[in-house]
C-alpha cells in the first residue's frame, strides 16, 4: 500500500477501536500539547513513516493515541521507547509479556497497549501500567478500610491519590466519549479529593 493508503487504513482501524467521535478545538489543543504528530516523530527519529504505520496495522506497535481533526496521527513522544528497550520491534511482545507472572493478564495488557488507549499514563511502560492498576485498586478500596475517616487513613489516601496524579495526564473530553464515561482521573483523583478533603 502507498503511504496515503496506509494512513487511511490506520485511521479506519483507529475508529474501529475508539468509535467515531468528533474532536473539538479544545481536544485538538490538548493532544497537540501532550502528544506528537507521528510524521514529525518519525522524521526526527529517522524512521520510515510507512513502515511504522504497517507495524501498527500488524499489531506490533501501538495504534495512535488520537486522530486530530486535521487527520494527524498523534502518538506519545516515547512511542519507540519500549521497542528500543526490548531490543527491537521483533522482541517487544515477548519482553512486554515477561513483566507479568500471569500470562492471561499479560496478554490482556499487551492488547490494551497495542490499542493506543493507554492515554491514562504520561509514560506507558509495564512498570507504570502495573503501578497505576495497583493505585486505582487501593484508592477504590480505601473507603472500606477499617480505619476509614481517621487522620492516618486520610493521609494514606491522599498519598495514593498524589501518586496517581503524578502518573496521569489531565485527559480531554474526547476520552470520556470513547471510554463511555468518567475516566480514572475523574473517579480516583478528582472525585476522591472532593469526597475526602485533605486536612488543612
Amino acid at each position: 500500500m502507498s503511504d496515503p493508503e496506509l494512513k487511511a487504513r490506520l485511521a479506519e482501524r483507529f475508529r474501529e477501536v475508539n468509535g467515531d467521535h468528533p474532536m473539538t478545538a479544545a481536544d485538538d489543543a490538548y493532544v497537540t500539547a501532550w502528544f506528537t504528530d507521528l510524521e514529525d516523530l518519525c522524521r526526527a527519529a529517522g524512521r520510515d513513516t510507512g513502515r511504522v504505520r504497517r507495524l501498527m496495522l500488524d499489531g506490533r506497535l501501538p495504534l495512535p493515541a488520537y486522530l486530530r481533526s486535521d487527520g494527524a496521527e498523534m502518538v506519545p513522544s516515547d512511542l519507540f521507547g519500549l521497542a528500543d528497550q526490548a531490543g527491537g520491534v521483533d522482541a517487544l511482545e515477548e519482553w512486554f509479556l515477561a513483566h507479568w507472572d500471569d500470562q492471561t493478564t499479560a496478554k490482556q495488557e499487551w492488547g490494551s497497549y497495542l490499542s493506543g488507549q493507554y492515554v491514562c499514563l504520561r509514560s506507558v511502560t509495564p512498570r507504570t501500567i502495573r503501578y497505576k492498576d495497583a493505585l486505582v485498586t487501593a484508592i477504590e478500596a480505601a473507603p472500606q478500610e477499617p480505619d476509614a475517616g481517621t487522620p492516618a487513613w486520610n493521609h494514606r489516601l491522599h498519598a495514593l491519590i498524589d501518586e496517581l496524579d503524578a502518573l496521569e495526564p489531565p485527559f480531554t473530553a474526547y476520552d470520556r466519549l470513547r471510554f463511555g464515561g468518567p475516566v480514572s482521573r475523574d473517579r480516583c483523583i478528582d472525585a476522591m479529593r472532593a469526597r475526602y478533603p485533605r486536612p488543612a
